[in-house]
């Protein structure tokens, strides 16, 4: 570990600006410099914004859409439902195209990803600047890109080139002097520290810590004693110690599919339809990180806004004979738990389902007799599954429990086409955005 830590390591974060709002003006250039935003689920509130509408948002507060809709409009806001299926997609460009520069990727969320640039000769600052160019080019995303000894120190880069007009949206803060970089930290809050939330700066500031700068300063021992070993690493980490390598974050440990109901469901029936598409697109979306699922939880619950109800959330928990990773089973799974946790009379408002304990092929416990979770038939099944819905589109073959018409499907009244992932909603040349 000792000589591990003295290795020179360099760390880079790319991160999309806007991501949700940059992905829907890539096949809308008509909206250019314009004021966009993207809504959460259901057309709930804004959750993705330019700057722009940022500035026009502003004044209104963070309020649902409904409320704020018709002066959002008069100020020339233009809205979108969310389209996760499209952002996903061009998520994975992004991805596929920051391959060509490193062979060593980290997928930190849908729009950041951490690079490992240890050993790279030539000069950072304008390899970023290639590596922005080409992500732009090839995709159509505006990035910017942070270059630090640490993971958190290339966080505050990617925060700088972000922020500040003068690094053009790349920041190298491996190229600075220690009195440079000091500069930098003094004027950022504690806040846009990866990891530091409300409480944590609450009690720094009542330490006498008040920004960045302090914070890296502070005795990591003293940090560890009166708050916690994690925050005692990214001291560390501040002063460029490698705590957070590539190896040591784990894999995801759970996988969730939930969503709240376009309108209220009272009928059993459609609560099956919904908890089966959820237990089955948890299922796929384990599968493709080459998961299994010891354990799984469903649930399902009204709003706490009705006047009219008393609140009520249902969940329950199975652990399974053996992890599997079979749609099939899983689903069953989680509509015998449904069974349990039904109360009639009730206007559901969501449901969901979550695999939790998530272990790699290698890491199951199996069931000394049984061997249903790992039938190669089953296993094919579920290959197939996947293939033909990575061919094609999402959704292509699903279970026959999900059912057809879905009525309970989140509302998005403004959504754009699945440019990227439907043939029939390809864009048309010659035809003008909005007839698409």
């Amino acid at each position: 570990m000792d000589n591990h830590r003295q290795l020179k390591q360099i760390f880079a974060l790319a991160d999309v600006n806007s991501m949700y709002v940059s992905c829907e003006l890539v096949f809308r250039p008509d909206l250019w410099g314009k004021p966009v935003v993207v809504l959460s689920n259901n057309d709930g509130i804004p959750i993705a914004q330019n700057q722009l509408a940022k500035d026009l948002l502003e004044p209104l507060g963070n309020q649902p859409w409904f409320k704020i809709q018709e002066n959002a409009t008069k100020l020339g806001i233009i809205a979108f439902s969310s389209n996760y299926e499209l952002y996903d997609n061009m998520s994975n460009r992004f991805y596929d195209t920051l391959r060509h520069f490193t062979s060593h990727l980290e997928v930190y969320s849908i729009d950041e990803c951490f690079m490992d640039m240890t050993g790279m000769k030539r000069p950072l600052t304008p390899f970023g600047h290639k590596i922005k160019d080409t992500v732009k080019q090839w995709t159509g995303l505006p990035i910017c890109v942070g270059f630090g000894y640490s993971k958190t120190m290339a966080k505050l880069a990617n925060h700088c080139a972000k922020k500040q007009v003068r690094f053009n949206g790349v920041c190298d803060l491996t190229a600075m002097s220690d009195a440079e970089v000091d500069s930098i930290l003094e004027k950022l809050p504690l806040s846009k520290v990866w990891g530091i939330g409300k409480k944590r700066e609450l009690k720094l500031n009542q330490l006498g810590v008040d920004n960045v700068l302090r914070l890296r300063r502070a005795d990591p021992k003293r940090i560890r004693d009166e708050l916690d070993v994690v925050l005692e690493r990214t001291v560390k980490e501040l002063n460029n110690e490698v705590w957070l390598d590539f190896e040591d974050i784990p894999e995801a440990k759970q996988v969730m599919s939930s969503r709240s109901f376009g309108t209220r469901v009272q009928t059993i029936e459609e609560l099956r339809e919904s908890i089966s598409y959820h237990a089955n697109h948890a299922a796929q979306r384990m599968r493709a990180k080459g998961l299994y699922a010891p354990s799984l939880t469903a649930f399902v619950q009204n709003s706490p806004h009705d006047n009219n109800q008393q609140f009520y959330s249902g969940s329950l928990t199975l652990t399974l004979p053996e992890p599997t990773a079979c749609s099939i089973r899983l689903t069953n799974t989680a509509l015998w738990i449904l069974e349990r946790i039904y109360k009639p009379g009730l206007n559901y408002q969501k449901s969901g389902v979550l695999l939790s304990g998530l272990v790699p092929a290698a890491g199951r416990q199996q069931d000394l007799f049984s061997s249903a979770a790992v039938d190669p038939r089953k296993l094919k099944l579920m290959e197939t599954f996947d293939a033909i819905n990575i061919k094609y589109k999402s959704g292509a073959i699903k279970l026959a429990a999900e059912g057809v018409s879905k009525p309970w499907q989140m509302r998005g009244n403004i959504k754009s086409p699945n440019y990227t992932g439907d043939w029939s909603e390809f864009p048309v040349i010659g035809k003008r955005a909005t007839e698409l």
